[in-house]
């Protein structure tokens, strides 16, 4: 027999996390305008993506897990200066641009069904994201988080709503047929950008070292080799649960535009707001009000992890007391980190910046950031001198430089595309 629902509830944590807070706002925005545009020629990367998105991530709970330090932290011991600081610089502009961007998506979402003035729901979300993170104790915030995902459950609503052409869709998952033309090589890269982010993995390898301290029997597996094979375990289900769920929604998100904009003829959608908005008339006001919710409660989600993976990265890096297991007084400038990304993220809605650009950017920023820090990563998990008798090895080990691969091609497309 399988874990029971509460077991399993426990044993799933940073892996679900992580998985669901890639469905962000941001992330929404490009699902529904690759469904809208090229209905299901690009269900076939939820496929692909799947099992280089698991390892990428085991890969990264394993090195928290093992050495009892975030990435940042690791990356300081065994990487130059030079090559931290730029890593540890791009993801927290690319975060910061991202967090933005999410917490425009929510106000515009939340305005289609309770019509305000933006700027108050940009500053509510804001203050609600600082607050669970300085005030929350960490088991409440984490509780918190995992009950966030069943936002994400709304998408399914929404899929439920709509006539899809099931035939149509599993011809697409499994053979792509789209001509590759710029626009359709465009929204690849942004697919592959949004999928596999460097914030998802500095936050899972920081909440594995933060879980060994909420849990004072769980010890770094280099002084306590014995728990290591049930802390792998626990890894691997977290991790395959979380990053299934992250992609069904996905695919839920771009099968439910496919089947409603596209069809009526409905191919520019510039933010996930848009989407929820153009569902209304096509799939009736119940769908295009669980797409919005869903939105509000996947940006609840992701923003605080956007601003918290950028606090560890940052306060590993500066060697601080980091951790939201501590007390803001014991750990002052992570949070104050925290906080100032958080706010930065919300002036961003005030200035006359395209939000779009800002987040095309922020995504080539993701990929570039991306390609070193999993190189890094790959290297390191097969350094015995680091890893000790738990070197990664076998399908993980080649499943992780698939994807690093990948991520490098994706982002000399992303360049080429962009150049010509």
């Amino acid at each position: 027999m399988g874990p029971s629902r509460p077991r399993l509830f426990r044993i799933l944590g940073p892996g679900l996390v992580t998985g669901a807070s890639d469905d962000d706002p941001s992330g929404i925005a490009t699902y529904s305008q690759v469904g809208a545009q090229f209905a299901y020629g690009l269900s076939w990367t939820l496929l692909v993506t799947y099992p280089l998105m698991v390892a990428i991530q085991v890969i990264s709970a394993r090195i928290g897990r093992t050495t009892g330090c975030g990435l940042a932290g690791v990356l300081r011991l065994h990487t130059p200066t030079w090559l931290l600081s730029s890593i540890v610089l791009m993801l927290l502009v690319a975060n910061i641009i991202n967090l933005g961007a999410d917490l425009g998506a929510m106000a515009d979402a939340l305005s289609l069904l309770l019509p305000a003035p933006r700027v108050l729901y940009v500053l509510l979300f804001a203050a609600i994201a600082i607050s669970m993170q300085l005030f929350l104790q960490y088991t409440r915030y984490v509780a918190v988080l995992k009950w966030l995902t069943i936002a994400l459950f709304a998408y399914f609503g929404a899929l439920a709503c709509v006539h899809v052409d099931w035939r149509s869709l599993a011809w697409n998952l499994v053979w792509p047929t789209h001509a590759l033309t710029p626009e359709y090589l465009t929204a690849l890269v942004a697919i592959f950008g949004t999928t596999i982010s460097p914030y998802l993995f500095f936050w899972q390898a920081s909440e594995e070292v933060e879980d060994m301290h909420v849990h004072p029997r769980r010890i770094n597996l280099i002084d306590a080799p014995a728990q290591g094979k049930g802390a792998f375990h626990r890894i691997e289900i977290d991790t395959l649960v979380g990053m299934a769920f992250s992609n069904l929604v996905a695919l839920s998100i771009l099968v439910t535009t496919a089947a409603t904009l596209n069809v009526h003829g409905v191919t520019d959608i510039q933010t996930s707001a848009q989407a929820a908005e153009a569902l209304r008339p096509i799939a009736g006001q119940f769908a295009g009000a669980v797409f919005a919710l869903g939105i509000v409660g996947t940006g609840l989600l992701a923003v605080p992890v956007l601003a918290g993976s950028a606090a560890y990265a940052v306060g590993e890096a500066r060697q601080w007391p980091t951790g939201l297991e501590r007390r803001p007084k014991e750990a002052q400038a992570f949070y104050a980190t925290l906080v100032i990304a958080t706010l930065v993220g919300m002036i961003i809605n005030f200035v006359p910046v395209d939000p779009m650009k800002a987040l095309f950017w922020s995504a080539v920023l993701n990929g570039v950031t991306a390609v070193p820090v999993m190189i890094v990563m790959m290297i390191i998990a097969a350094r015995r001198d680091v890893m000790g008798a738990f070197v990664i090895h076998g399908a993980l080990k080649w499943l992780g430089w698939a994807a690093t691969l990948l991520m490098g091609g994706v982002v000399v497309l992303a360049m080429v595309v962009t150049l010509f």
